[in-house]
C-alpha cells in the first residue's frame, strides 16, 4: 500500500485521482439505476406543480450515495485517517445513512412530513454530538458573540435541519440542485487542500466527483435521472458539514489561511437556497398555509415561468451565487451585519431585475408582433 501511495507526488494528486474515479463510477452506476427504475416502475410521477411533464427515475441518490461512501471509506485505507478524522467519518456516515433510508422511502412510498422532521432533528444530534462541530461564536451578528454549550448544540441542530430543509426546496429544475452543491463544495475544498485538512477535503471533491457524474445524466433528455430526496436529503448534511468545518478551521488547521469574514462567505455559499426558503415559507404561513406545504412560489419556478428553459435558470442561478460570493470577498472589512445585508438584498436584487427585464423583453416582442399583425390586417 505504501508503494502505491507514494507512485504519486503529493496528497493532493491523490485527492485528485479519487474524485476522478467518483465521477467514472458515478457514471457507470447511473445507467443501471435508471434501467432499474424503470424494470420495476419506481418513477416520480408529475403533478400540478411538477417542472416535468413524463415519469422519471428518481433514485439519483442511491448512486451518489454508495460512490460517495466507496470513494471516502476508500480513502480512509489511503490515507491512513486519524483517530479524529476517523470519528469524523463514522459519524458522517451514520447520520448521511440514515437520512439516505428515510429519502428512499420518501421517494418510494412518501413519509409524513413530521416522521422526516424528526429523523432529521435525530440526525442533526447525532452528527453534532459525534463530532462537537458546532456554532459556538457568531462574530457579532446581531450583537451576539459567544454561545454556551447547550444553546450553541441546539442553534447547530436547527442550522442543519434548516438546511436540509434549504437544499430540498430548490431541487426543482434540472441541475440547480446538484450546481449549487458543487459550487460550495468546490469553494469549501479549495480552502481545505489549501489548509492540509485532507478528510475534509475528501468530502468535498468526491461529492464534486458524485455530483458532476449525476449531472450528466439529470441533464439528459434520453436518461434524465432525478436526486430525489434520497440524495438531497443527505447532501443537505455534507454542506452543512462541510461549512462547520470552514467556520471551525481556526481551532482544527494547524497552519490556516485567516479568514475574517466566515459566516458571510458561508452565507453567501448558500445565499440561493436560504433566501429561497425564508421567502416561500413567508409567503406561505401569511397564506394562511403550512410552511411545508408544496407549491410553484419557488424563485425557480418564476423563472421558469418567465420563460426561461431548465438550463438557462440554473446557469442563472449558479451565476448569480458566484457573483455573491466573489463580492463578499470586496466587504470583508465590513460590519458582519452589513455583509450579511448585502449578501441577501445583491441576490434579491439580481433576480428581481432578471425577471422584470425580461418581462419587459416579453411584452415589446409581443407588442412589436402585434403591430407587424395589424399592418398586415390592414392592407
Amino acid at each position: 500500500m505504501q508503494g502505491f501511495v507514494s507512485f504519486f507526488t503529493n496528497q493532493n494528486m491523490l485527492i485528485a485521482v479519487i474524485s476522478i474515479t467518483a465521477i467514472f463510477l458515478s457514471v457507470k452506476v447511473f445507467p443501471i439505476i435508471i434501467r432499474l427504475t424503470r424494470e420495476k416502475n419506481l418513477m416520480a410521477a408529475p403533478c400540478d406543480r411538477s417542472s416535468h411533464s413524463i415519469e422519471t427515475p428518481n433514485l439519483g441518490g442511491v448512486g451518489i450515495f454508495i460512490v460517495f461512501s466507496l470513494c471516502l471509506m476508500f480513502s480512509g485505507v489511503l490515507f491512513d485517517f486519524s483517530q479524529m478524522e476517523m470519528k469524523l467519518l463514522l459519524a458522517l456516515l451514520t447520520g448521511v445513512t440514515i437520512l439516505f433510508f428515510i429519502g428512499v422511502k420518501d421517494d418510494l412510498i412518501g413519509v409524513a412530513p413530521l416522521k422526516k422532521l424528526i429523523g432529521q432533528i435525530a440526525v442533526a444530534f447525532i452528527v453534532v454530538l459525534m463530532t462537537d462541530l458546532r456554532i459556538d461564536t457568531i462574530l457579532g451578528v446581531l450583537g451576539i458573540d459567544t454561545l454556551a454549550y447547550i444553546p450553541s448544540v441546539l442553534f447547530t441542530v436547527i442550522m442543519y435541519v434548516f438546511f436540509i430543509n434549504a437544499y430540498n426546496l430548490i431541487d426543482g429544475i434540472d441541475g440547480l440542485a446538484g450546481s449549487i452543491a458543487i459550487i460550495g463544495s468546490l469553494f469549501f475544498g479549495v480552502y481545505f487542500v489549501s489548509n492540509q485538512l485532507y478528510f475534509a477535503s475528501l468530502v468535498s471533491f468526491i461529492l464534486v466527483g458524485c455530483l458532476v457524474g449525476f449531472l450528466v445524466f439529470n441533464f439528459s433528455k434520453q436518461r434524465k435521472l432525478f436526486m430525489g430526496d434520497s440524495g438531497s436529503m443527505f447532501i443537505g448534511v455534507l454542506l452543512m458539514f462541510q461549512a462547520l468545518i470552514f467556520l471551525k478551521m481556526d481551532v482544527i488547521a494547524q497552519n490556516n489561511i485567516f479568514v475574517p469574514n466566515k459566516i458571510a462567505l458561508v452565507t453567501a455559499t448558500f445565499c440561493f437556497p436560504i433566501i429561497d426558503t425564508i421567502r416561500v415559507f413567508a409567503i406561505r404561513i401569511l397564506s394562511g398555509m403550512s410552511p411545508m406545504s408544496a407549491d410553484r412560489n419557488h424563485v425557480h419556478h418564476k423563472i421558469l415561468d418567465a420563460g426561461f428553459s431548465h438550463v438557462q435558470a440554473t446557469l442563472f442561478i449558479a451565476i448569480s451565487n458566484l457573483v455573491v460570493i466573489s463580492m463578499v470577498y470586496f466587504i470583508g472589512d465590513y460590519n458582519i451585519n452589513i455583509q450579511l445585508f448585502i449578501v441577501f438584498s445583491s441576490l434579491l436584487l439580481i433576480v428581481y431585475l432578471f425577471l422584470k427585464l425580461n418581462l419587459k423583453s416579453k411584452k415589446a416582442v409581443v407588442t412589436f408582433s402585434n403591430r407587424v399583425f395589424a399592418r398586415k390586417s390592414f392592407k
